[in-house]
């Protein structure tokens, strides 16, 4: 019976946090290039269940402790990458990437400290000075990763390529890059990506969309789908609970006094 308490608050504690990660996703439904997550999990039998430093099997072995189950663990959140909507704003500046591929931003923190973060939301704009900025306001890098500076009166039309064009006259163009293996990048934020050891550069082929905005992978109706049927799993490991505690009650309190 305690091993069935304990399963049934692995499990809860594995629904909350599955919907934590939901709840976070239909927050973030209206924002421009943000990719939902997803949870995965475990079973304590396949991960941790091993005696370890057991005199019965020889203190430097571990063994399972046999083929009950202990549980659930919770495992490691991931991104769905699929491609988003395209919403039509006709702002210039406004740009989305038709496949594979992120711009480039420069990024300072709260410290002063700067470095490339990466990001698919194309919300950008034109600071005081004539920057190309982000909607928080890091700058867009160019293809030599240098701050894009433009002309504030001048015409702009942005290609397909990214090149960035003012009078007829090609300015610049705008960095976007992909990488080998999205596994080597790691979440900051909720539209920002910055990569960690082992992470591998290159070309992307995706084509710039001047004009346009990438919605979010979220769909409303399925994650409430999904919303619903945590809700009912999460009762069901209550109730297991309260059933499991009403019976340790009557053994303790009416059984035990025969």
């Amino acid at each position: 019976m305690v091993k069935g308490l304990y399963t049934a608050y692995t499990g809860m504690l594995n629904e909350q946090h599955r919907m934590d990660v939901l709840s976070n996703n239909m927050a973030n439904v209206t924002t421009v290039g943000y990719k939902k997550e997803g949870t995965t999990s475990q079973s304590f039998d396949e991960v941790l269940d091993l005696k370890i430093k057991d005199s019965t099997v020889g203190y430097r072995l571990a063994q399972r402790e046999g083929y009950n189950s202990r549980g659930v663990k919770i495992g490691e959140n991931y991104v769905d990458w699929s491609q988003g909507s395209f919403r039509i704003t006709d702002n210039t500046f406004d740009l989305a990437l038709s496949d594979r591929g992120f711009f480039a931003v420069e990024f300072t923190n709260k410290a002063g400290e700067t470095s490339t973060m990466y990001t698919r939301a194309g919300e950008f704009e034109l600071n005081t000075q004539g920057y190309l900025v982000t909607h928080e306001g890091d700058y867009v890098l160019d293809e030599n990763n240098r701050r894009i500076q433009i002309d504030t009166l001048a015409d702009t039309t942005i290609d397909r390529e990214g090149n960035i064009f003012q009078n007829d006259r090609l300015l610049t163009k705008i960095r976007v890059v992909d990488f080998a293996d999205y596994d080597y990048l790691e979440k900051y934020g909720e539209v920002y990506y910055t990569p960690i050891e082992g992470a591998q550069v290159t070309t992307s082929d995706a084509k710039v969309y001047s004009g346009y905005l990438e919605a979010a992978n979220v769909s409303v109706v399925s994650e409430m789908v999904n919303l619903i049927a945590i809700s009912r799993q999460y009762e069901s490991n209550q109730k297991v609970i309260q059933t499991i505690d009403s019976t340790l009650d009557v053994a303790v309190n009416q059984i035990g006094k025969v």
